[in-house]
């Protein structure tokens, strides 16, 4: 810690600590929806060590809870998470090697790679990752638990709305990225995609029917 103190500013360990403090709390949201929602405590308390993914435990308990199959659930949640591989890629100088490197790929995540490249110094970069990783490690299952223990207590997630929660978080993460044009055209063809297909397709499925969507990308790069 006291490395990390001396390598970061205090402006940076700041703003990593509001961002782990942010993220316990949507985690405790995440943990109190899902127990709610009818779920085992076990199942968001173990996604959040196992996983520490949070869109993507978002999304596969969501697709459970609404009674989508496991096995959609997991594609979908490992669609979202093929975002780290290029992640990997962008900051694999700050991940070590051996041991140090499996515990560092573990820790990727969207918070702890943009601090990463915030950061032009190679000391800098490496201190950010890890004091973002390691923090948001710890906080993200403890905010699963607390909510999970809440949850038992509430029951039904309707009495305080929270059954709005799951929509709500994810369409807050993808927001950012409709800002390119691209981008929306191919959210859009997928939205239409799952609205049309949600009829006839058991639950979860209609999510993993709109990546058909992007072929309309496809087909703009391919057409002049």
């Amino acid at each position: 810690m006291r490395s990390m103190k001396r390598t970061l500013d205090s402006r940076v360990l700041r703003n990593i600590a509001l961002v782990c403090l942010a993220d316990g709390l949507v985690g405790m949201s995440y943990g109190a929806i899902a127990v709610g929602s009818g779920l085992d405590a076990r199942l968001p308390v173990a996604l959040s060590v196992l996983v520490l993914a949070g869109s993507a435990e978002f999304l596969f308990v969501g697709i459970v809870a609404a009674g989508g199959s496991p096995v959609a659930a997991t594609i979908a949640g490992l669609l979202v998470n093929a975002r780290h591989l290029p992640f990997g890629l962008a900051v694999g100088d700050v991940l070590g090697r051996g041991l140090r490197r499996v515990v560092g790929s573990h820790l990727m995540n969207d918070e702890s790679v943009v601090f990463a490249l915030g950061e032009t110094d190679a000391d800098r970069r490496r201190a950010a990752y890890w004091a973002c990783g390691v923090g948001i490690a710890v906080c993200w299952p403890l905010g699963a638990v607390l909510g999970a223990v809440a949850g038992s207590a509430i029951g039904d997630p309707a009495v305080l709305g929270l059954d709005a929660m799951f929509p709500a978080v994810l369409l807050a993460l993808v927001l950012p990225a409709l800002r390119d044009r691209d981008v929306r055209v191919l959210a859009l063809a997928g939205g239409v995609i799952a609205l049309a297909t949600t009829p006839f397709l058991p639950a979860g499925l209609p999510v993993l029917a709109a990546l058909v969507g992007l072929l309309a990308g496809v087909r703009r790069k391919v057409l002049p």
